[in-house]
């Protein structure tokens, strides 16, 4: 059998897919609070799906982020112990590029925004910009890293781009060009590791939590 890949992102709503050569399947669960009870049965219903047992899946591709502390680590360890168990690689993808991927639909050239849900009445973003240059699974190109920040503090010139993720819906007016783009896809998440993995780019599993979680010890908290 061909390389059967299994992709989990949980940086925004839950996805994971299942791509085994021309057969494919994916599930969402879109609960903010039920990541730890999702993930599992949508890894097992997609493997179903797809018509490929565990041991058949040769590698696993996660969303580093960022996300949420503990709904992103989820997702990030559910694919590391499937990948340990198994003894097969796993790697890493941001996950704004993947949202970003997905804006191409709608977005052909120039720049655009990604922004999504950090709480705390800020979102997480990155700038890019279409390269139609680039191979179409991946004409997306960061152009700042990516990071949070409460939304009016971004430049206007910023904010007024056209935006995927959740911040126009959560912010619409200071995001006023809302793309049709709310969260990831597991199955363009596998298809923009596949063809970078391709091209020899190293796709480490690098968390990108951007800030402290909520729930802190007093040590902790002290700790600048």
């Amino acid at each position: 059998m061909s390389r059967v890949v299994l992709a989990i992102d949980t940086s925004t709503s839950v996805s994971v897919a299942v791509s085994a050569g021309a057969d494919w399947a994916m599930g969402w669960s879109d609960d903010p609070r039920g990541h730890t009870e999702s993930v599992a049965p949508l890894m097992r219903d997609q493997l179903a799906s797809a018509g490929v047992s565990a041991a058949d899946v040769t590698d696993v591709v996660v969303g580093n982020g960022p996300g949420p502390f503990t709904g992103l680590r989820v997702g990030i360890v559910s694919g590391l112990v499937f990948a340990h168990a198994r003894g097969i690689p796993v790697h890493g993808m941001c996950s704004l590029d993947v949202l970003a991927q997905q804006a191409l639909e709608h977005v052909r050239e120039g720049e655009f925004l990604v922004a999504t849900d950090a709480r705390r009445k800020e979102v997480y973003w990155a700038r890019y910009r279409v390269d139609p240059d680039r191979p179409e699974q991946d004409r997306a190109v960061r152009l700042t890293d990516p990071a949070v920040v409460r939304p009016a503090d971004l430049p206007e010139e910023v904010r007024s781009l056209p935006t995927a993720g959740r911040g126009p819906v959560l912010y619409p007016e200071l995001f006023p060009e809302p793309l049709a783009v709310l969260d990831v896809s597991a199955g363009v998440l596998t298809g923009l590791a596949l063809q970078r993995l391709d091209a020899g780019v190293d796709l480490p599993v690098e968390p990108l939590y951007l800030r402290r979680p909520d729930a802190l010890t007093t040590a902790e908290r002290a700790t600048p």
